[in-house]
């Protein structure tokens, strides 16, 4: 039998895959998943309801929420087991992989890209990376299988270009020659790292084996990516966004990152989209109808002043009011007699449980839609706190993925249950 290269198999697996999803019809309604992530998390006394169960009391941060109430579940009591490390512990939010901080840290697959390898040949876009301020190309909330960053993107109107606006079909043509290329340039590494192989102690070709399984990822996507070039791109009819030139204009970046967002599930452009809000990396934002006078990162560190913990207060009810407005945006689409927010769940937290002490423990989280029974206050013990990775694992099963395990998930979460 002729030997078949490794670009053949995977060019056949590529459209084998592909394919089917590029033609379905009548398929059911989709699930999807926006992960967001706020670094400096919220103030745990306006955040946590006092009460567990369904009848609880909404905290001051979560009344202004109320509309949408059952809608969502908020945790306390959870936490990624081994995820110390302080600020460094935000590269671990979606990969929960024990003690970022110490050296020779690798991390793992996120939340987003362990879906990604399963579900991400069904959009033109596998998933998105968005970024509100971030320190680009430094910091993500979106880590490869073996452990590389990929970037984010902080221009929603880039973003919008790359959904929408269709290149002429010299464009096209051009793009599906470049991502040839690409594929001829991975061939050429990943046969001079085979060659080098040889010659490496058991570490080092532990290490390479990790290269070459993403430089194997990449072709995969470069593949795929060639049949959606020549696919036409959805239409809408909102207009392409603005990006706010200043950095101080934080809450008005996440709006149109939110937008972004819904757009790209609506059109089915991705099914998996993580958003990394660097507030450590905002000066003194704006927040209507409150003065902010110091950054963002020094106010975390309020030491009980209550000037700080008043504008601290401003902008995390400014945070719930943004999440408000995509709930509302969200349940104004149908899908197969349900609202988009049924189909999508929203997941919010922080890496911190309190930035101002630094902890990493007790993490704010709420989840809401994706066919959950919602409308509870999900409480652990707030001193041996409960595997946040588990919440993780129930998230995967309703997307359809059969898994039992991520991370360091003992199983899927205790007292969250699916509609249906």
């Amino acid at each position: 039998m002729k030997t078949l290269s490794r670009r053949h198999l995977l060019r056949a697996a590529g459209v084998s895959f592909a394919l089917p999803w590029l033609e379905a019809q009548n398929a059911p309604p989709p699930r999807r998943m926006l992960a967001i992530c706020n670094n400096l998390g919220l103030l745990p006394a306006g955040f946590f309801p006092a009460q567990p169960g369904r009848g609880y009391e909404l905290s001051p941060y979560l009344k202004v929420l109320a509309p949408h109430r059952d809608d969502f579940t908020v945790f306390s009591g959870v936490s990624h087991p081994d995820v110390d490390g302080s600020h460094s512990s935000e590269v671990c939010f979606l990969t929960a992989a024990p003690h970022p901080a110490n050296g020779g840290f690798r991390n793992t697959i996120s939340l987003d890209q362990f879906m990604a390898d399963r579900i991400g040949v069904q959009t033109r876009f596998p998933s998105l990376t968005l970024g509100v301020n971030v320190n680009k190309g430094q910091r993500s909330l979106t880590w490869t299988g073996a452990g590389v960053m990929i970037a984010c993107e902080d221009s929603a109107a880039q973003v919008y270009k790359r959904l929408f606006l269709q290149g002429t079909p010299e464009e096209v043509e051009r793009q599906v020659a470049r991502l040839k290329l690409g594929e001829s340039i991975l061939d050429s590494v990943a046969a001079h790292a085979t060659g080098l192989k040889q010659t490496l102690g058991a570490q080092d070709r532990a290490r390479l084996d990790q290269y070459e399984t993403g430089v194997r990822e990449l072709e995969r996507r470069m593949i795929l990516s060639q049949a959606w070039e020549r696919k036409p791109k959805p239409k809408t009819a909102e207009p392409q966004p603005v990006d706010p030139a200043d950095s101080r204009a934080y809450m008005e970046k996440t709006r149109v990152m939110y937008d972004i967002a819904r757009l790209a599930f609506e059109t089915d452009s991705t099914r998996l989209i993580t958003l990394f809000l660097d507030s450590s990396n905002s000066p003194a934002i704006e927040v209507k109808g409150t003065e902010i006078t110091d950054g963002y990162h020094n106010l975390s560190h309020h030491g009980k002043n209550e000037s700080k913990l008043k504008q601290l207060e401003a902008i995390d009810t400014w945070h719930m009011k943004l999440l408000a407005e995509l709930f509302d945006k969200l349940k104004t689409k149908n899908e197969g007699g349900e609202s988009l927010l049924d189909r999508s769940m929203i997941l919010y937290g922080s890496n911190f449980g309190d930035a101002n002490k630094h902890t990493t423990t007790n993490m704010p989280v709420l989840l809401a839609g994706g066919g959950f029974k919602h409308g509870q206050h999900l409480a652990f013990d707030a001193n041996r706190n409960y595997p946040l990775p588990n919440l993780f694992v129930s998230m995967i099963q309703r997307m359809g993925i059969e898994a039992d395990k991520f991370a360091s998930a003992t199983g899927p979460m205790r007292g969250l249950e699916q509609k249906g």
